[in-house]
């Protein structure tokens, strides 16, 4: 098995969303209970943290600057420069136990947000898709724990995970409509230590993912093989994405959730940011484009 390594040391509660920004040249990620984004920067190696009000539980670039945030409970726009937020959606309001988890923009630009039961864990949950214009519709329901959204190079094809169903699907996805459809098994891990948590997409088609309490990453073949492992010395990673100039680099984020006293011990470097050169290349995510 090849071996990812620490890049930061900035031990998030709970890291996750990592996505690479191409237009300022830095990995973006956020500490989802720890209430902060954080981004890194290759060409310099410099890091920083911008407090958050709520948790940010998802976010992309937008193309006319600036993100679009998922939040706990609601979907803002976030300008990092002057820390303006403008909510303009709430998420299941009449859902206490939900809020918003994983999420990507498509090949066209449309956010796609995932959520979760936090509460009693069951599958009461859904995902939504926002458009250009602000609009938001439903798009999946019945779901426990959205993570794993992420699409292939021509966005025909959609991947998602339920992590509390320990499973990857993989949907045919119409880009015109912005809707899936078609689900079928990518890849069931009942038989794989862990279960999945943030994914993204390779140049050759491959899924990465990885797995929560799995110390791993998995490469997924189109026909669900898993073809490379990529050994983690953390218990929780939680999400990767293909970065740097080249878009050669993996960067994964992990977390320190629930973790006792001593497993910290064990593991001090829980919730720090980790990399891996794994010989393929990424695709760079589209701004959401309004």
């Amino acid at each position: 098995m090849d071996r990812a390594e620490l890049l930061l040391d900035c031990r998030n509660l709970h890291g996750e969303g990592i996505l690479w920004n191409d237009k300022d040249g830095r990995v973006w990620w956020t500490d989802i209970h720890g209430r902060h984004l954080w981004w890194f920067e290759p060409r310099s190696g410099k890091a920083t943290s911008i407090p958050m009000p709520d948790r940010v539980c998802c976010f992309a670039p937008r193309r006319r600057g600036g993100f679009i945030v998922a939040f706990a409970k609601e979907v803002a726009f976030f300008d990092p420069e002057s820390g303006a937020i403008s909510p303009f959606y709430c998420f299941e309001p009449e859902n206490p136990e939900t809020r918003l988890n994983d999420g990507r923009t498509d090949r066209q630009g449309r956010f796609v947000a995932g959520g979760m039961n936090e509460g009693s864990q069951t599958p009461t949950s859904t995902v939504i898709r926002v458009d250009p214009d602000g609009s938001v519709s439903t798009i999946i329901t019945d779901v426990g724990c959205a993570n794993s959204t992420c699409f292939a190079a021509d966005g025909r094809r959609m991947y998602f995970a339920d992590s509390f169903a320990g499973t990857i699907w993989v949907y045919d996805y119409d880009i015109r409509a912005g809707l899936p459809s078609n689900r079928r098994v990518l890849k069931e891990f009942a038989d794989e230590p862990g279960i999945p948590d943030g994914s993204c997409v390779d140049a050759e088609g491959a899924v990465w993912n990885a797995v929560w309490e799995g110390r791993r990453l998995v490469r997924l073949l189109p026909d669900g093989t898993i073809d490379r492992v990529i050994e983690m010395p953390v218990l929780k990673p939680t999400c990767c994405a293909f970065g740097g100039p080249e878009l050669d680099t993996l960067y994964i984020t992990t977390s320190q959730l629930e973790m006792t006293p001593d497993q910290l011990a064990q593991e001090p470097m829980a919730g720090s940011l980790f990399a891996f050169k794994p010989g393929v290349r990424g695709l760079v995510d589209a701004p959401f484009a309004g």
